[in-house]
């Protein structure tokens, strides 16, 4: 069931976000060459729990799976989403996703990004790029009477157009009082299918894209997500509340 938010709700997701938001924007001041993933975690949790939120991927725990042992993701290269931060130091060239989650006054923001780390190859910062927009793309589609595929569809249009793959096991989702709600939200499909999208609907769009094939496979961690074939992979993310005037972008400063 897709749960329609109040503009009550709506307020406290934007608080939310908000410290999401932060935490962003304080680890990519951080994140340089020679930094490790766990000092960018530790600085993670920190803002979240300075600003009186909780830390909703630390210790999450999904049915059949261990306990998820960061305040954020860290996923490098050729990582795909879920990386477990750890004492793996950055080094120049990388690509970094940084996922975070946080719960403010019972709701959940939701967002990620993916940076270039020192002197990185032109055709990773297209990834980068391409990946960016083509949130955008979805974002510019949750709109009140359009449907779900709309959405997706658009992502994954301009992700295949630009020569890159959409990762298709893993998918955004609905937010609200629970990380994860419906609707499911695939990066690509067909448009004019799917549930139709109404004012009041909260939706974390995360395009997953891959600069080779789009199949992945997890690590012996349970929880990493890679590309096969070892190509690199980019990550964005926003929440995003559907509302009369269009879409708002909830996880912003």
């Amino acid at each position: 069931m897709i749960v329609i938010k109040s503009a009550a709700e709506i307020d406290l997701m934007r608080k939310a976000g908000q410290v999401v938001a932060r935490v962003l924007l304080e680890c990519e001041k951080m994140a340089k060459p020679g930094v490790r993933t766990i000092d960018l975690d530790r600085l993670a949790e920190d803002v979240i729990r300075k600003a009186a939120a909780q830390p909703s991927f630390k210790g999450y725990r999904p049915p059949g799976m261990t306990p998820f042992p960061g305040s954020i993701c860290t996923s490098i290269n050729d990582e795909v989403v879920h990386g477990i931060p750890g004492p793996r130091r950055l080094e120049d060239g990388d690509i970094l996703s940084i996922d975070v989650g946080a719960c403010l006054g019972g709701f959940q923001g939701d967002a990620a990004t993916t940076l270039a780390i020192g002197n990185v190859p032109r055709e990773s910062l297209r990834l980068l790029d391409v990946t960016r927009e083509a949130l955008f793309r979805g974002i510019g589609k949750a709109l009140d009477g359009l449907r779900l595929g709309d959405l997706s569809n658009a992502i994954g249009t301009f992700v295949e157009e630009n020569g890159f793959s959409v990762v298709r096991d893993y998918v955004g989702h609905g937010i609200g009082q629970r990380m994860h709600e419906d609707p499911e939200i695939p990066n690509y499909g067909l448009p004019g299918t799917g549930p139709h999208l109404r004012e009041g609907m909260t939706l974390a769009i995360e395009p997953m894209v891959n600069a080779g094939a789009y199949a992945a496979r997890m690590l012996d961690n349970g929880w990493t997500v890679v590309t096969q074939d070892g190509s690199r992979s980019a990550h964005f993310e926003h929440t995003v509340a559907i509302g009369a005037q269009g879409p708002e972008i909830l996880t912003v400063l």
